[in-house]
């Protein structure tokens, strides 16, 4: 009983502070999206113990907590599997605005360097 109180303590702590983070702009919502469905998630399978042991025999635990670590480890899988997705994306968003950049400034270059040119005759 103790366990499922403070797993239920943790969830409901866990959803506000997502919830925290998107009102402050520091958590953008598609990513709260993300956080709060398991945070929600988590939070039923704390109050509802014998949905816990539903899911655990369903997928053949015997210890029905144990089934909680496996969901937060695929859980925490998929979100790094997301992020590297994201920051692979910026990534070549960031290298192709620096080789941009660099052309806009060798243009800028010659383009004062021309005008340089021009007021020295």
């Amino acid at each position: 009983m103790r366990i499922q109180i403070i797993s239920i303590v943790g969830s409901l702590l866990f959803i506000f502070l997502i919830l925290e983070l998107i009102r402050r702009k520091k958590l953008k919502e598609a990513y709260a999206l993300i956080w709060g469905v398991m945070s929600i998630c988590f939070l039923i399978l704390a109050c509802w113990v014998d949905a816990l042991g539903f899911v655990s025999k369903l997928i053949g635990i015997e210890y029905a907590p144990a089934t909680l670590f496996l969901v937060l480890l695929v859980t925490v899988v998929l979100i790094l599997i997301q992020f590297s997705v994201i920051i692979s994306s910026q990534t070549d968003k960031i290298r192709s605005l620096s080789q941009e950049t660099a052309l806009l400034k060798q243009r800028l270059a010659e383009l004062e360097k021309g005008s340089a040119k021009n007021k020295n005759k």
